[in-house]
């Protein structure tokens, strides 16, 4: 745990709002951003840190000495910037992905490609288990990205666990949340349960959310107590194997209505074979965009 002044918290925050910026969008993981930008592990262990001993802590040494074991001015000021996001950019994400889908993707394809550098270089032995991990992640998460997204459901107990396991989605790199929630077909209820401000169904998601972030950062803290370099090949892989899904080109295949909500299965394509505007030029730009700023995260990161 790191003693930070005002200044370096408030650097903190601004890592949450990228972590929450890239979590509304279905195929961007907060878990990458977080990695890149040198707040992972910290992020992992500062969470598994909410357990019985912190309780008896704070009962035996009071609420300062708890909140220090806690971490809690980190989780805080992470947290604030993840929430700010949310809140702030969901309204702007969903009009991009309905005006601009080639040029937001393109973007996003961009920093997750440079993501898999840096997540990668972190790997000390490039032996076979490794490379192993590495195809296995890959597989897994192309898989998830080629299930046809579900209907909606509205189930107070669905939305739960909607929570639960976007957010464990959320906190690995590679696996976007917003896409679990996609594939759930909760996304859109909850994308609009935050724009109507609907406390009833963010708090009940956000529960879910709380619940499976602490069961979920435990296992993840064993395996980078005990298998890290395994643990990281297996996440370059989830982040190789998830451009799958964020490639800004797709010929939509088939549209389904389930209830009241329009469900597309899409397919990815060339640029050149892309039905209208393929935006070429603008897209590549984009992706330099995307893919220049995580080299800047990532010097930020190494320079603190």
């Amino acid at each position: 745990m790191e003693n930070r002044n005002l200044l370096q918290y408030t650097f903190v925050t601004l890592k949450g709002m990228a972590m929450g910026a890239a979590d509304v969008v279905p195929g961007v993981s907060g878990g990458t951003i977080a990695f890149i930008s040198g707040i992972y592990e910290e992020l992992i262990t500062s969470i598994n840190n909410v357990n019985l001993l912190l309780f008896k802590t704070w009962k035996k040494e009071g609420l300062k000495a708890a909140w220090r074991q806690l971490n809690g001015n980190f989780l805080v000021a992470l947290f604030l910037g993840i929430f700010i996001s949310l809140v702030s950019l969901a309204s702007l994400v969903s009009w991009l992905l309905e005006n601009e889908p080639v040029l937001l993707w393109s973007f996003f394809f961009g920093l997750v490609t440079a993501s898999i550098f840096f997540v990668g270089k972190e790997i000390q032995r490039w032996n076979g288990g490794a490379i192993v991990s590495l195809l296995i992640g890959a597989a897994v998460a192309y898989y998830i990205t080629t299930i046809p997204p579900s209907g909606n459901s509205d189930s107070m107990l669905f939305l739960f666990l909607s929570g639960a396991l976007a957010v464990c989605a959320m906190i690995l790199p590679g696996i976007s949340g917003a896409f679990i929630l996609v594939l759930l077909g909760s996304y859109k209820t909850i994308l609009d349960a935050v724009h109507e401000r609907n406390i009833t169904l963010i708090a009940i998601v956000g529960t879910g959310a709380i619940f499976g972030l602490l069961s979920f950062a435990k296992l993840l803290k064993w395996m980078f107590n005990n298998y890290k370099n395994a643990t990281l090949a297996v996440l370059t892989g989830f982040i190789l194997g998830s451009l799958n899904k964020i490639w800004p080109w797709k010929r939509i295949m088939e549209t389904k209505t389930i209830g009241d909500k329009e469900i597309i299965i899409d397919e990815n394509v060339s640029p050149f074979a892309f039905e209208g505007d393929n935006q070429l030029i603008y897209a590549l730009i984009a992706a330099i965009i995307g893919f220049s700023l995580i080299f800047i995260l990532e010097r930020t990161a190494s320079k603190r």
